[in-house]
């Protein structure tokens, strides 16, 4: 399994804004990728968030992100997601690890 992290700070108030864009955007992972999708919130703080995104194989999730690109709504949603983030910290941290399971 492949899977994608990111962590960034949401805008208190903008916390259900955040969930219908990523609802969304999920939507149209789905079209194109098997994948699972997790959402944490810290608990020290509030506004700091991670995502998990788990995919079949990193080779599977490139090439179904490179379908997902041209969809013309994703541009539209990440530049919504962008409005979500705290304006002091718009920093994504984008981390990419492989799950691996004892046998």
């Amino acid at each position: 399994m492949y899977v994608k992290v990111y962590e960034f700070f949401i805008q208190e108030d903008k916390v259900e804004q955040y969930f219908n864009i990523q609802n969304r955007a999920v939507e149209l992972y789905k079209k194109h990728l098997n994948c699972e999708v997790m959402y944490l919130q810290c608990t020290t703080d509030k506004t700091k968030w991670m995502e998990f995104s788990k995919y079949v194989s990193e080779e599977n999730y490139k090439e179904g992100l490179s379908k997902i690109n041209i969809e013309p709504e994703i541009q539209s949603l990440f530049k919504q997601f962008e409005s979500c983030l705290l304006p002091e910290n718009q920093k994504i941290e984008e981390y990419n690890y492989y799950l691996r399971m004892e046998k």
